[in-house]
């Protein structure tokens, strides 16, 4: 099934490059891997160098690269993924986007506290939105 017609809902609200880069890299990955969980991941993880997830969507990175310790270590990297919040950022930029996600407590919180939040409003949002 063509990418474009499973296109995940915070994709659906998420800028029409972003909606390609996602369709082209699952189609690619379906064609070598077969449908399934590893072709959404593969789409995922080329989604991640560019963008991050912002509440219920997908917003461009202003640099892009690995997005956390599991985009950098790869395939067999055994660290844990920060489901669509650029952990890699300043803290400056995540406390830039834990203040529009109106997460409280941020200005006390490390920089791990702060992905993890943005992360739980995100899931919050993602849910809310479906």
């Amino acid at each position: 099934m063509p990418a474009k017609d499973e296109l995940p809902s915070t994709l659906e609200r998420s800028d029409k490059h972003a909606q390609a880069l996602w369709s082209k890299t699952h189609d690619s990955a379906v064609d070598s891997y077969g449908e399934g969980e590893r072709s959404h991941r593969t789409a995922f993880a080329a989604l991640k160098h560019e963008y991050e997830k912002v509440g219920d969507h997908w917003e461009r990175k202003d640099e892009n690269g690995p997005s956390d310790e599991k985009a950098e270590g790869g395939v067999d990297s055994s660290a844990e993924t920060a489901g669509g919040v650029d952990a890699n950022a300043t803290k400056e930029h995540l406390l830039d986007l834990a203040k529009r996600l109106e997460v409280s407590g941020r200005s006390r919180m490390t920089k791990d506290e702060l992905v993890e939040a943005i992360q739980k409003e995100n899931d919050r949002r993602t849910r809310n939105a479906r």
